[in-house]
Order: C-alpha cells, then structure tokens, then sequence
C-alpha cells in the first residue's frame, strides 16, 4: 500500500480515466439503444444495470490477466493467417455491432407503426444479454489499454470505477437526448456499424487509428448539433 499512493499512480489513475470515459461513449451509446426498446419505465434501471456490468466484466478481466494477455496469441494458424482469441471476440462483437446497427436503422426508417409494438415486445433478459455481449468486446479493448498504461491492478480498477459512474451519472441525460432527436439516433447507430466495421477489421489483424474514427465521430456530432439548432430555430418562428 506505500507504494501505492505515487505521483507516478496518480498520473496513471487520471489519465486512464479520462481515457475510459472517452471509450465508454460509445458504450453509453450502444447501451441507450439497446435499453430503448424496453418500456419507458425498465430503461433507466436497465441502463444502470449494463453500465454495472460493463463495471464487473471489466474489472473481472483486469484480475485475470494472465488469460487476457493469453488471448493476443494465436491458437490456430489458416493460409499464414494466425488467429487469437481477441481476434474471434473482435469479429464476432463487429459483425453483431454491424447487423445490430443495420437491423434497427432499417426499423427507424420501414418500421413506422409496428415500432411502438416491438418496443413493448422487447424482452427484458435479453436486453442485457446483448448489453453483456457488446460489453465483453468494448471491455476487451478497455482493459488491454489500461493494461498498457498502468502497472498496478489497484489503479486500473480504480479508474474503471470512476469511469463508470460518471457514466452513469450522463447515462440518462444521453439516452433522453437521443431519443428527443430521431435523426441523432440514426446517426448514434451509424456510430456503432463504423464501430462495427472498425473491431472487424481489427479483428483481421488491419490496424485503424482510433483518432480518424473519433474526429469523424466528432465531426457528425457537431454538424447535427447545427442542424438540430436550425430546426429548433425554424420551428420557433413558425409558431
């Protein structure tokens, strides 16, 4: 414990925090759609419990690091090609990101009338079976860049649960948000499909610098944020 209490810990701690809060927005994202197919009055208890269990997968991955460190090697080699246990969770967790963003954009824009039903419809259990699936992958890349940043297990769980309650606490007023402005939630799932795309390729051993993913994330925010504001506008001085 002396040596915990470190200048070089306290870098370490403030830094990976503020990391995993920027890679847990597209967490906050992909929980907000999933719950909001849920009943009104299930979302905010089902978006707690998700982010709660992002919170244990990640820090149940963290005390099993010997296993983590594990998975980047390859168990089986095809045509030169060696695939590791990251890789097929990374494939499996993009091309479901992929289906998942595609299936209810198609919903948005054909469903119409049957959305308020499938809503209704939406089962509860497996809400945070997909939640729990979408944090396996998310809390995989989380915890090998804490693993890459901090030294001392202690500082690494401690960041990923300030990371989460901050979560938390902006989990609702995200999730409120979107769903205030349907063409944001387009846009919230086209994130996850390039989210999508991203993790596959990765998973195909085809490095893509998370930089160009969040500038263009970023980007779009800020043009729709425009476009919300004209249509606020504009539907103010029509009344």
């Amino acid at each position: 414990m002396e040596g915990l209490f470190t200048v070089e810990n306290l870098i370490a701690f403030v830094t990976l925090t503020a990391l995993e809060i920027v890679l847990g927005i597209d967490n906050i994202v992909m929980v907000a759609i999933l719950t909001g197919k849920l009943p009104q009055e299930q979302q905010a208890k089902a978006r707690q419990i998700g982010l709660a269990l992002a919170m244990g997968m990640r820090i149940l991955l963290l005390l099993t690091l010997s296993w983590i460190m594990g998975l980047t090697k390859p168990f089986v080699t095809l045509w030169g090609f060696g695939i590791s246990g990251r890789d097929l969770i990374l494939l499996i967790g993009g091309l479901f990101l992929i289906g998942k963003g595609t299936v209810e954009i198609h919903d948005k824009i054909e469903g119409g009338a049957h959305e308020a039903g499938k809503a209704k419809l939406a089962s509860y259990g497996m809400v945070l079976a997909q939640i729990m699936l979408l944090d396996l992958v998310f809390s995989l890349d989380s915890v090998i860049t804490a693993v890459g940043m901090a030294q001392n297990v202690i500082v690494m769980i401690a960041a990923i649960i300030v990371a989460v309650i901050v979560m938390m606490v902006f989990a609702g007023t995200v999730s409120a948000f979107i769903t205030r402005h349907p063409t944001l939630k387009i846009l919230a799932l086209s994130f996850l499909i390039l989210i999508g795309v991203m993790l596959t390729v990765e998973g195909l051993h085809q490095h893509v610098s998370k930089g160009y993913i969040y500038f263009a994330m970023a980007f779009s925010i800020c043009v729709e944020t425009l476009n919300i504001r004209m249509r606020t506008k504009a539907q103010t001085q029509a009344h």
